[in-house]
């Protein structure tokens, strides 16, 4: 008895099974089916259609954790983790389906492809519009996030090679800003014009939340700044997958 109660001490003991906050799984995927086209990124879908086991994985142990788990984490730990979990299940929404003309055409008849309630997070059965509105843009006051959370399409800023991880999060939203800043595909100044991504025409709000203008929020991280009489104007965007199928 005395053994049995040893072991059972043990057993009991043990820590509970930890979340991997370096996000190693998914920077895995990212670095064997993400390959670099000048500032845009693309995505092997195809590869991922045939190889699921790996991804589906790693969407398990995100679905998984449970809200009080989660409220647990740092600020840093939940940030990383909502951007990883609204990037991977993406890749898996354009996976699903793959080959597919845009992830516009996953919607329903009447809903979009974001309101689509098709995995669970945090207990819950949850779209990708609730990731984005609900959670982040909610709870981080942190407007970089809009060069890191990636659409599937190439008007999208890049999905980076590796996951976010808590630790080397603000460097790496720093990156993302400045990467897709600078890509002038995306953002560019002609004729006394800033043209700026369709982005900042839907959430340009987030970047002047502190009483300042877009385009002196924008220039922080410009290398050529927008003069700051410059007339905005907004590109169209473009909803082609960002495949390596093009």
């Amino acid at each position: 008895m005395r053994v049995l109660a040893f072991l059972l001490f043990v057993v009991l003991s043990r820590p509970a099974f930890s979340f991997d906050h370096e996000h190693l799984n998914f920077s895995k995927i990212l670095a064997q089916d993400v390959s670099v086209s000048g500032a845009q990124t693309l995505v092997n879908y195809k590869n991922l259609k045939k190889n699921p086991v790996q991804l589906d994985e790693y969407l398990k142990t995100l679905s998984a954790v449970k809200k009080s788990e989660y409220d647990s984490f740092s600020s840093s730990q939940q940030l990383a983790f909502m951007i990883n979990a609204y990037n991977a299940f993406t890749i898996k929404l354009m996976r699903d389906h793959w080959p597919v003309k845009s992830i516009k055409d996953l919607g329903g008849l009447f809903s979009s492809a974001w309101k689509k309630e098709f995995f669970s997070l945090l207990g819950q059965k949850r779209h990708l519009d609730w990731i984005e509105h609900e959670v982040i843009r909610k709870d981080f006051n942190e407007p970089r996030i809009h060069f890191a959370v990636n659409c599937a399409s190439m008007g999208c800023p890049p999905l980076r090679q590796e996951a976010f991880r808590a630790s080397a999060i603000d460097h790496q939203l720093e990156e993302q800003a400045k990467l897709f800043l600078n890509d002038t595909t995306k953002n560019k100044y002609e004729n006394g014009e800033a043209k700026l991504s369709k982005i900042f025409d839907w959430y340009g709000s987030d970047f002047t939340k502190d009483g300042g203008d877009l385009i002196n929020a924008l220039n922080q991280w410009r290398e050529k700044k927008f003069p700051s009489n410059a007339k905005i104007t907004f590109l169209n965007y473009d909803w082609a997958p960002n495949s390596t199928e093009q």
